[in-house]
Order: C-alpha cells, then sequence, then structure tokens
C-alpha cells in the first residue's frame, strides 16, 4: 500500500507525502507537515496554538487522541468578564465584549499546547527525530514563500505585540503583498529552537521566558508557571457504532461526541432510500443536527472541569426521544449561550504504506494579533469563545479549555482504518464531517464526491445551505416547517473538509481535498524522498 496525505495547504501536503515517500510513517508526516501549514498559513496555526490528534497504529487496530487545548491562565478569574459583556453576538458566536478584551490582545490568548502535542506525538508515535521532522519548515521559512492573497489580506491586522513591523515580521520578512516572496527567519529562527531543545525549551526554557514576559507585560493571563505545568491530556477515544461501522473521535472539549450523537440519532432513518439531499432527507439531517447542538450547549464543556454525560448522550434512549421530536415536527432550540468559533483553523489526514492514520486539527482560533518581538509567530485567542457569564459548563476557569468543534474522526471496519477525516471550520467542522461521513457509509460516495458534494448547517433557526442546493428544494424544507437560506457561495462556508478511504480489501487509497479551499490529496507513488 502507498502512502497519502490531505491537507488545505499544497506545500505541505507536498512534504508530508515526500516525508512518507522517505520511509517516514504517518505521525512523522504529519507533524512535518503541520510547521509548513504553520509557515504558509500563520495566521490559522502555529507554536502559538493548539489542537487535538488522532492516531490510529494498524499494528494493534487501536487508537490515541493527543488533546492539547489552549487553557486559561492561572491568572483568569470566572466572573472577570461578566459586566463587560456588551451583547450576545446575532450570529451565535460567543459575546461582544468592550473594547474587545476577549477577541484581541493578550488577554485573549490561553496557555498553548501546540508544541507539547506535537513533541509527545514525535516522541511516542514517530520514527523519525524531532528534528528531522521540522526541518522541511525551516527550510520554507528561511528560504521564503510566494505571498497568497490569503496571508496579503490578513497583514492588515497589524499585531499588538512588542514587534512592531507589519503583521508578523521585520524588513525582507515583511508580508507587503500578494505574488511577493517572502521569508520569516524569525519563524525560522524558533523552529530551529524548538527542534534542537524539544518542547523543554517552549515550556521550561529560553522561549517559555521570553513568552511569559511578554504577556505579563501586556497584561495577560498566562505565566511563566502556567507554560511550565502544562501537560498534554492523552486518552483512548469516544468510540461508536453506525452502520456496522466504528467511528471513533475525541473526547471534550472537542467536537466528537456532537458528531456521534448525530449519527446515533440518524441511524434511526433510512437516508439511502430518502435520498441524498431531498427535502426530507435536509430536514432530517439538519434537525439531529440541531438536536446535538441543543444537548451541547447545556451538557458539554472541557472534561476536566464538566461531568459531561457521554453514555447518556450516545444511548438509544435519548436518540429515541429525539427522533419522536424530529417525527413530531416539534420545535428544537438551541440555547444561545453555544458559541460558535470562526473557521481560522485547519487539517491534515494522514495514511502511511503500513496502514497507520493520523488525523490532525490545529488552529489559533482566529488569532490574537500578538506576537513576540523576534519570535515570528501569533498566539492564539482562545478566551473568545468562554463563556463571559460564571456557573455555564463553558464558563471560564483558570486552568479550562474552552469547547472546540475540532474533531479528527476514524472510521474503522473490523479494527482497520477505512475513513480519516477532520476538517477546520469552528464548530461547522462537526457538521462537515458529519457530511463525509454520511455521503461514505450511506451514500457510497468515493472521498472526492463525498467532500465535494453539497453541504448544510443548522445550529439554530435558520438552515445555511450552499447555493448548489436548488431554490425549490429549499422552497420544500421550508414547507415542512423550517426556514432554510441558501450562502452565495456554491462551496465553502461549512468547514474544509479532508478525508483518505482505505479500501479493506486491496488496501487502495482514495483521497480527498475540500474544492472551497485551496488543498489537495497527494499519494506517494509518484513523490520524491526528501
Amino acid at each position: 500500500m502507498n502512502g497519502m496525505i490531505t491537507a488545505p495547504q499544497p506545500l505541505a501536503v507536498d512534504v508530508g507525502a515526500r516525508v512518507l515517500a522517505d520511509g517516514g510513517n504517518a505521525v512523522d508526516a504529519a507533524i512535518a507537515a503541520a510547521f509548513v501549514q504553520m509557515v504558509v498559513d500563520p495566521r490559522n496555526c502555529g507554536v502559538g496554538g493548539f489542537g487535538m490528534m488522532n492516531i490510529h497504529t494498524a499494528k494493534t487496530g487501536q487508537e490515541v487522541i493527543l488533546d492539547f487545548h489552549g487553557k486559561a491562565g492561572s491568572k483568569v478569574k470566572p466572573d472577570m468578564w461578566e459586566n463587560e459583556v456588551v451583547r450576545e453576538n446575532p450570529s451565535g458566536y460567543g459575546y461582544t465584549l468592550k473594547n474587545q478584551v476577549n477577541e484581541r490582545g493578550y488577554k485573549s490568548i490561553t496557555t498553548p499546547g501546540t508544541v507539547a502535542g506535537l513533541y509527545m506525538a514525535s516522541q511516542e508515535h514517530g520514527t523519525m527525530t524531532w528534528k528531522e521532522v521540522i526541518q522541511p519548515a525551516i527550510k520554507v521559512a528561511t528560504e521564503g514563500i510566494e505571498v497568497s492573497n490569503g496571508i496579503a489580506n490578513a497583514r492588515k491586522n497589524q499585531p499588538i505585540g512588542s514587534e512592531t513591523s507589519p503583521w508578523i515580521c521585520r524588513g525582507k520578512s515583511s508580508y507587503e503583498g500578494g505574488g511577493e516572496f517572502i521569508a520569516n527567519p524569525d519563524m525560522a529562527r524558533t523552529f530551529s529552537i524548538i527542534a534542537e531543545g524539544g518542547a523543554d525549551v517552549f515550556y521550561h526554557g529560553d522561549l517559555a521566558r521570553q513568552i511569559a514576559r511578554d504577556i505579563e507585560s501586556g497584561g495577560g493571563f498566562i505565566t511563566l508557571e502556567d507554560l511550565n505545568n502544562y501537560e498534554v491530556t492523552v486518552t483512548e477515544p469516544i468510540c461508536s457504532d453506525y452502520r456496522g461501522y466504528t467511528i471513533a473521535s475525541n473526547h471534550p472539549p472537542g467536537g466528537g461526541v456532537t458528531i456521534l450523537q448525530m449519527l446515533k440519532i440518524l441511524e434511526g432513518y433510512d437516508l439511502a432510500t430518502m435520498g441524498h439531499l431531498t427535502p426530507e432527507y435536509i430536514y432530517t439531517v439538519s434537525m439531529a443536527m440541531k438536536a446535538a447542538w441543543a444537548d451541547r450547549a447545556n451538557l458539554v464543556g472541557d472534561s476536566a472541569f464538566v461531568d459531561v454525560p457521554i453514555p447518556d448522550l450516545l444511548s438509544e434512549e435519548r436518540a429515541m426521544r429525539w427522533r419522536e421530536r424530529i417525527d413530531a415536527h416539534e420545535k428544537i432550540t438551541v440555547p444561545r449561550w453555544h458559541s460558535r468559533e470562526p473557521g481560522s483553523t485547519t487539517h491534515l489526514s494522514v495514511v502511511d504504506p503500513w496502514g497507520n492514520a493520523v488525523g490532525l486539527t490545529h488552529s489559533l482560533g482566529s488569532g490574537a494579533d500578538v506576537v513576540t518581538q523576534g519570535l515570528g509567530f501569533m498566539y492564539n485567542n482562545c478566551m473568545n469563545c468562554f463563556n463571559p457569564v460564571p456557573g455555564q459548563v463553558n464558563s471560564i476557569e483558570p486552568g479550562k479549555s474552552r469547547v472546540t468543534g475540532m474533531a479528527p474522526t476514524l472510521v474503522k471496519t473490523s479494527d482497520r482504518a477505512y475513513f480519516t477525516v477532520g476538517a477546520p471550520g469552528g464548530t461547522r467542522i462537526v457538521t462537515g464531517i458529519l457530511h463525509a461521513i454520511l455521503n461514505v457509509l450511506d451514500h457510497r460516495m468515493t472521498a472526492t464526491e463525498a467532500i465535494a458534494a453539497p453541504r448544510f448547517d443548522c445550529q439554530g433557526d435558520v438552515i445555511a445551505a450552499h447555493a448548489r442546493i436548488a431554490p425549490s428544494v429549499c422552497e420544500r424544507v421550508r414547507g415542512m416547517g423550517h426556514d432554510i437560506n441558501r450562502l452565495l457561495a456554491s462551496y465553502g462556508g461549512i468547514a474544509s473538509v479532508h478525508g483518505i478511504i482505505i479500501d479493506p480489501e486491496t488496501g487502495k487509497l482514495d483521497g480527498g481535498a475540500d474544492p472551497g479551499s485551496g488543498g489537495m490529496a497527494l499519494g506517494t507513488k509518484t513523490i520524491s524522498p526528501l
């Protein structure tokens, strides 16, 4: 069997495929590609961010989830922003606070987890050295990349940190506009330090002290002790059956349990007979989405702080109660304290020649617009999706992670990987991945077909649908009792899904990359090693 990788950034995909061709395993390729993603997509991911990784080991047939979410600093207080609320955002995306303190600047930063998570994956599951897998990204950051329109537009957001030049870097490293070929020597230098010193230098060494000093000087909540004490959460995945397959995804604060609950509800319907994207199909799947979002808003938070009733959420009894309400066309209300993060995230899926599979989602939230002098990377703004009102499942507490949609998910058959899938895209990660799984398992689509098919999302009073879903179909959905609006876009806006199907009989790989982003799926058959 050959290897394959798919992600939104072609250069990162190319590097990951070359690592596989060079004999590296899926974890090696994922880490190498992830660091390149940080160079070419520095507002969506980076060492100042957070993420989750789902690792399937073919030899054992088992998975491990590495959870490296950002954690609120030790200086936060549960009620510190209760009186700063201007309004709850109409989109459902959290709250607007006075002076955007939760959205932009030092106070929006949580303790980064990406370096710790990727380092643990490399040490415990990789075959190449940590220094080897980071080297391609150092090379890219040093030699430079052509500026995309996305990066050129993003540089309009000036950093708040001690770095005073435009966007991320100084001099030759400045991101001056689309079409230019630029480098990021500050990021390359930081990556070189991390390559030599591992996670220890980021959380205990000179980098840690530099990060802590800058954040403290800016009035942030993170201390050197918070960096010193950061730990990756290692768990087995949450697993549930669907149509004879095993679905393995992540624990809260990630989105896996919500995907599994939607599938549990939908297993009671013959979706294939309904027909893909018929009015009945859209209504039924949307209501299952809405039901699971209602439970998520009321019951799901960081498992280290909240007793999330996972067995009940995934029980057939609860699914039956929701189906009864759906069949009766009963109104389902999603409480508005549920937050929706924007889509400043990235994902990659990898399968290696030995059948190991990795799903990795990592992010900056939407970026704090803070850069420490000389380090070349932006910090996350994970404080933006905490509920500023105390006493809720997603309220602020020191050391707590806020809920996210991140959900690198694996579909298995007979303990073998069948479909590894994930996405960036905020809370619409959950519904984007749901569509891909339904399209593969119920509608027997290829990976490309499953990921390219029109999608819809329902987290409130209106279903949002891709423009490729016909107006006449939407009108019939309204006639069934639920409002639906077509998006202006035919692709994009409902996550950016990437995945790989592994044929259980032949081992042939079938990769899909979301046409709404600029990525690709690439196998190792024609790729040269690094």
